[in-house]
């Protein structure tokens, strides 16, 4: 999920580079849900893990 939060980042900055005003906006929106969802998803993978009791692995 991050990897695709990343790949519409980039395009968003190639498309403002580039003058596409549009395609810009619309990458970087969804880079920014991507991302966010990336986070939720992780905040409630850290918080399964500590009410079952296993710590990071390390």
């Amino acid at each position: 999920m991050l990897y695709w939060a990343v790949i519409c980042l980039v395009i968003a900055v190639i498309a403002g580079v580039l003058g596409f005003g549009g395609i810009a906006g619309t990458a970087a929106g969804i880079a920014k849900i991507l991302f966010f969802i990336f986070l939720i998803l992780l905040v409630i993978s850290l918080v399964a893990n500590a009410v079952r009791g296993r710590g990071p692995k390390i």
